[in-house]
């Protein structure tokens, strides 16, 4: 951060500021310089939530994963990118996944959320913002998403057109307590930031 400091006196007086005056110069100057690098940041935040049942595909970032259960929903029920979609969403403030892409509408059915994640990308860009990264969590049993990480986040970086070290992908299981723990559901949290461009 550049700070300039402008000292004035008049002719043949002394100029007398004193460090006080200088500190407190600084300290102003500094708070607007924040203060206008922060107005254009946003954060936000989403989750999902879905039943797992046989039958179903299993669908987790983008990819395919082998597993006897998939997730139930009107989409594919990827919840990691539907927790993306929201948090980009909310960041916005343009709503929620629900309000643009319905599970009412025949149009969304079965649809693949690679194609809701790029929409909501280009909401994202028309009201002027860019992604500056992703941090994300899924919670769940079985099966084991760590050696499916690194293709998550190649998926997901292009279609966001951002770098797969911006997007954080985490997991965990609730040590076998509640509906993930007995492997009726799983959840995915995202939070984001987002810049004016």
């Amino acid at each position: 951060m550049q700070i300039s400091i402008a000292i004035f006196y008049q002719k043949g007086a002394a100029a007398s500021f004193s460090l006080i005056q200088i500190s407190l110069i600084v300290i102003l100057e500094c708070s607007l310089e924040t203060k206008f690098f922060f107005m254009g940041i946003r954060i936000g935040f989403g989750v999902d939530f879905h039943q797992l049942v046989e039958g179903r595909d299993f669908w987790l970032g983008g990819i395919k994963i082998p597993h006897e259960k998939g997730a139930l929903g009107h989409s594919d029920a990827d919840v990691l990118l539907h927790a993306i979609c929201d948090a980009l969403l909310g960041a916005a403030c343009l709503g929620d996944i629900g309000a643009h892409f319905p599970d009412t509408s025949a149009e969304f059915k079965n649809i693949d959320s690679k194609i809701l994640l790029g929409r909501t990308a280009q909401l994202i860009d028309k009201e002027g913002y860019a992604i500056v990264n992703i941090d994300t969590t899924l919670c769940l049993q079985n099966p084991k998403i760590n050696p499916f990480i690194p293709a998550m986040q190649q998926v997901i970086a292009s279609i966001l057109h951002i770098r797969q070290n911006d997007i954080s992908i985490k997991a965990t299981t609730t040590e076998k307590m509640g509906f993930v723990g007995r492997e009726e559901g799983l959840v995915a949290y995202a939070s984001v930031l987002i810049e004016e461009k």
